[in-house]
């Protein structure tokens, strides 16, 4: 019988905090390759710090994070992306007063060649044709739907192996939130991309998830696959 794969992502009795608080409580958590992953939970429910740990934009206190079999717990931000994680924050990250294009090319800064730049900049027009269209377009025009697939676009210029997704869905309205739903999971199912969720909107978060993580005051209190998430006759009562 042929050994289970390696998680791509490796989460084990994870700790974090800042200063003398802390926030996360030995999480145990696993990103497959092609899996997407909802973490959910309330408002500082520890959520974002765990991804910020994943990142290494935060250092744990203890416990171990591998990503795809490499030790990044305690390295820089740099090794994590080494590994091909990439993440998106909340807020809309975009230069503004760079162009749809420029924007893009910054997310290739670590490709290794132009050719692969100029491929992928074609894949993320196929993804998002608005992006094509607008390409000369400052980015910080473009409304908040199409700044966040400019994150988004950026984020898959570097060809990541694992991406981080911090509340996609904020402050968008529902049809752009379905789009760009979709897109992630089109990009799970046809690049085997590893997504991690943080996402407020459950019920839009489920329809696309393979598994979900509730978290409540720091601790992973259930995993379940997305099914039988979707089956509960009520999951509020878990936040």
């Amino acid at each position: 019988m042929d050994a289970p794969a390696e998680p791509l992502l490796d989460v084990r009795d994870l700790t974090a905090g800042y200063g003398r608080k802390q926030v996360l409580h030995g999480i145990d958590l696993r990103v497959d390759e092609g899996e997407i992953v909802t973490l959910m939970g309330h408002n500082g429910a520890g959520k974002t710090t765990a991804i910020r740990s994943v990142l290494g934009a935060l250092r744990p206190r203890s416990g171990t994070v591998r990503v795809s079999g490499r030790d990044t717990a305690r390295a820089p931000v740099r090794r994590a992306v080494a590994a091909g994680v990439a993440m998106i924050p909340s807020e809309r990250f975009v230069f503004p007063d760079l162009s749809v294009h420029d924007n893009l090319l910054l997310g290739a800064a670590n490709a290794p060649s132009g050719s692969d730049a100029a491929e992928r900049m074609a894949a993320v027009g196929r993804l998002f044709p608005v992006l094509e269209e607008r390409a000369r377009q400052p980015a910080g025009s473009m409304s908040g739907g199409q700044q966040r697939m400019v994150s988004l676009g950026m984020a898959l210029m570097a060809r990541p192996r694992l991406l981080l997704l911090d509340e996609p869905s904020l402050g968008l309205a529902p049809a752009v939130v379905e789009t760009i739903f979709g897109t992630l999971r089109a990009l799970a199912d046809d690049e085997r991309l590893g997504i991690l969720l943080l996402e407020q909107n459950v019920k839009q978060a489920l329809q696309i998830a393979d598994r979900a993580y509730v978290m409540r005051s720091g601790r992973i209190i259930l995993e379940e696959t997305a099914e039988q998430m979707r089956l509960r006759p009520d999951f509020w009562d878990l936040f």
